[in-house]
């Protein structure tokens, strides 16, 4: 079995990642996969969350915000709305996210509004908690 899987994450604007890691941790819809090379096929649906993968010594952190993930003995591919490296994250205006989605969910009159702010409140939450990472 090979020591390694390809991984390539992208956005609708950019490649974000094309490496060959030894682990990969996904957010998808039913909870985090854990990805090693030879891994059975599968596809699934991005959460909001955190995929970190292994390569060396190092691990590297990105936050993702919803997409698709398929996995293939020997590639996966992330096509993501978002993903953005820990050293990329402005905190900043990642705290001011959260400050005001909070704000908007506390007047969220509607069970989609409150779904759609909880998701806002969840990815300004992994944004900063992935900035910590770097």
């Amino acid at each position: 079995m090979a020591e390694t899987i390809e991984l390539e994450i992208v956005t609708p604007d950019k490649q974000v990642v094309r490496d060959q890691v030894e682990e990969i941790q996904i957010p998808g819809k039913a909870g985090y996969l854990g990805v090693l090379p030879g891994h059975a096929p599968l596809i699934t649906e991005l959460a909001v969350g955190e995929i970190s993968y292994r390569k060396g010594g190092s691990t590297t952190h990105m936050s993702v915000a919803w997409g698709f993930a398929e996995v293939l003995p020997n590639k996966v591919t992330i096509l993501a709305e978002t993903a953005e490296r820990a050293d990329e994250i402005d905190v900043a205006r990642a705290q001011e996210a959260l400050k005001n989605a909070q704000a908007r969910l506390a007047q969220a009159d509607s069970e989609e509004k409150v779904y759609q702010e909880l998701a806002a409140v969840r990815r300004a939450e992994t944004r900063i908690e992935v900035a910590a990472k770097k």
